[in-house]
């Protein structure tokens, strides 16, 4: 029989401070009362200059490890969801497995906007189903403040900072992840976008004028998509499961504007009661959003072992889909770990590994001088 992949960690980090409505109106024209009728949303965080989507990660990422109670150095993969990643190249997740010290893990960064966690967590669970991996690391991290155009009133009310971390890991114990639901879109990849800096638009100073190195966004093009396909991929990851909505006990969905979730709650003709919501404090962190969602439900006590939950979002691409799992929590070894306690060991490390490259440098141009 195939392992089944549980969520046994969790953990978040969003920055410190926060933007209020109130501190918007003083930037953009626009009020607390026309922000929240139309988003939900009170207030975001937003990253201090020395924070990265990277160090979100982290910090995120040794709080699930912690939960869990695995070392770094039993992680087999490590997968980034992010829209903001430090760079084009090298990949976030390579940075994060350095930090973490994972030094036995592979490292790749996934790019399939706000549904970017759903879509990692089910290339996590069917690594472990297919036997290829045991432990693994999944985290949506942002850092969208980054590419917000502070004067568009439509985009800048939206979007904040943070990061979500899950560990998956193998178990004869059914449950789990029980099905996945992933679908795209890309005629509609015009609807929502950052235009500049890739290789089909590079920067440029006209670029930079035209301000195409921010977020743009048809506003009303996505709700219609949002609320639509919401319940849609719901229903369809539900029915994947052989499940009734009525054994569904969460369902957290990805928290970018209030009006879609109850949008698919009444589609659903499910109570919002039954849905987690914190878009309220956090606004639209993207790929993030489910994760620091789910942490919140745990600290609520609104996650139980054997609940039925629901994961489901949509995003640029477009992209939307779902997951619904099992819930179980950690296995408890006999003895706890901190994986906190690792940094001094990690730097040292990385240290170490930069020094041995440079001296492996200087003995090839002694031996090699025209290489």
């Amino acid at each position: 029989m195939s392992p089944f992949a549980h969520i046994t960690g969790w953990g978040m980090s969003v920055p410190e401070k926060v933007l209020t409505n109130e501190d918007l109106a003083k930037m953009v024209d626009t009020t607390d009362q026309w922000i929240r009728d139309r988003t939900g949303i009170r207030e975001r965080h937003i990253a201090s200059p020395e924070q990265s989507t990277a160090t979100l990660a982290v910090e995120a990422a040794q709080q699930a490890l912690e939960v869990a109670n695995l070392k770094p150095s039993e992680l087999d993969l490590v997968i980034v969801s992010t829209s903001s990643p430090e760079h084009i190249f090298p990949p976030t997740a390579c940075l994060v497995q350095d930090q973490l010290g994972a030094v036995k893990a592979g490292a790749f960064d996934l790019l399939a906007a706000c549904t970017g966690f759903i879509y990692a967590v089910n290339i996590a669970s069917q690594a472990i189903r297919s036997g290829s991996a045991k432990n693994i690391l999944v985290i949506g991290a942002e850092t969208l403040s980054r590419f917000t155009n502070w004067q568009d009133r439509n985009t800048c009310i939206l979007f904040g900072d943070g990061a979500g971390a899950f560990v998956l890991q193998a178990s004869e114990t059914p449950g789990g992840v029980l099905s996945t639901v992933l679908r795209s879109d890309g005629s509609g990849a015009d609807l929502l976008s950052l235009p500049a800096g890739g290789s089909f638009m590079p920067a440029s100073h006209e670029t930079v004028n035209n301000d195409q190195h921010f977020i743009h966004m048809n506003g009303r093009e996505v709700f219609r998509f949002a609320t639509r396909v919401m319940s849609q991929a719901t229903r369809e990851v539900v029915e994947a499961a052989n499940l009734k909505l009525d054994d569904v006990n969460l369902i957290i969905p990805h928290q970018a504007n209030l009006r879609i979730i109850d949008s698919a709650a009444r589609s659903l003709e499910i109570p919002l009661e039954r849905f987690l919501v914190n878009v309220e404090r956090y606004g639209n962190t993207s790929t993030a959003s489910i994760p620091i969602a789910t942490c919140e439900a745990f600290q609520q006590g609104r996650l139980k072992p054997g609940d039925n939950v629901v994961f489901v979002g949509f995003g640029a691409g477009l992209t939307w889909g779902a997951a619904l799992l099992q819930w179980s929590g950690p296995f408890l070894p006999e003895k706890p770990i901190y994986p906190f306690s690792y940094r001094l060991w990690v730097r040292i490390r990385s240290f170490l590994n930069r020094l041995v490259r440079s001296l492996e440098g200087l003995i090839w141009r002694s031996r090699y001088p025209g290489i």
